[in-house]
């Protein structure tokens, strides 16, 4: 096709000027390190966790009623490619049914034991993502730079071992129900103004300290179709990760296995909730969690107690944490 006149030199300037062929230049980005904790600081918004917010928490108990917020991992659990976990059980030294030996010989009390051994990746089932998990060109919390402590070892700094014990005030925001379906589809956004109809429409009050965890149904489908769950999820974007950064909670988690809406609706901007609540507000973020029977009950706040396994330099641990009302 000829181009003619205006059309021509509108092309020659667009070829000419790379601000206008690619848009917009992109606004430079505010400063989003040091820590509103100070330049050492290593836990984030965990800082907020005092004695005082887990005598709060501890008051919501008045039931005695336990939901365990776990799922069983095995080799066919679905996770983030190339994840998978595996579980092998041997008997040492006992081949074809042999005792294990005492001193002299085979155990007068016939003594028989098991081991295991785990193989895999942490960030399988339900999992804690620490500040070492993700960041923004090579920085993660607090501007710790890669080249600085991340190790094939383990990290030396931001690792699962540092996070103190979660013990606090736990909400659920059910989007199924407010969304009038059993689970949310692939792709389906939960934004802020979504999350904030909910919490009114539901009665959520959310509080500085607290862990909010949504509910979408997604994680039926580990029983009902594995291959689905594995393959996308419905979740938040990123203005609804800095809303609820802004609410001052110390966690986010879902029932789903990344939190965010993937697809994602725009394929060039990935895990960016994952930036704003881990690298940039030193907030942690819970996946795979069973909310169903939370939802089941219509639970609105809870006492959410973690303590996570103490993997010296691990970015992210597999967790079962535990709602109390």
């Amino acid at each position: 096709m000829r181009l003619t006149g205006l059309a021509a030199a509108a092309a020659l300037m667009l070829a000419s000027s790379p601000a206008l062929a690619q848009g917009p230049a992109a606004q430079p980005e505010a400063p989003w390190y040091p820590s509103r904790y100070g330049p050492d600081d290593q836990i984030g918004a965990m800082n907020l966790l005092t004695p005082e917010k887990v005598l709060e928490a501890a008051r919501l108990v008045q039931r005695g009623q336990v939901y365990r917020l776990g799922v069983p991992v095995g080799r066919d659990t679905p996770a983030f490619p190339p994840r998978s976990a595996a579980v092998t059980v041997m008997m040492p030294d006992q081949f074809g049914g042999a005792l294990v030996p005492g001193a002299t010989g085979p155990s007068e009390n016939r003594m028989s034991y098991a081991d295991d051994m785990f193989t895999g990746w942490l960030g399988v089932g339900s999992q804690i993502d620490s500040f070492a998990h993700l960041g923004i060109d090579n920085r993660f919390y607090n501007g710790n730079h890669a080249h600085d402590f991340m190790r094939t070892t383990g990290v030396t700094r931001l690792g699962i071992e540092g996070i103190p014990p979660m013990v606090t005030r736990g909400v659920l925001v059910d989007m199924a129900r407010a969304r009038g379906k059993p689970m949310l589809e692939e792709g389906e956004l939960i934004t802020a103004d979504d999350l904030r109809a909910a919490m009114r429409d539901q009665g959520v009050e959310v509080r500085r300290g607290d862990v909010v965890l949504i509910h979408t149904g997604w994680v039926a489908l580990l029983e009902q179709d594995p291959p689905r769950f594995g393959k996308g999820e419905p979740g938040i974007d990123n203005g609804a990760a800095d809303f609820l950064a802004g609410l001052g909670v110390v966690a986010v988690g879902a029932d789903t296995w990344g939190v965010e809406a993937v697809p994602f609706k725009n394929p060039n901007r990935i895990w960016e909730g994952h930036q704003t609540l881990l690298a940039k507000n030193g907030i942690h973020i819970l996946e795979v969690m069973d909310t169903r029977a939370l939802a089941r009950d219509q639970a609105k706040e809870f006492l959410f107690v973690l303590g996570q396994p103490l993997l010296k330099g691990a970015v992210q641990a597999i967790i079962n944490p535990i709602a109390i009302r």
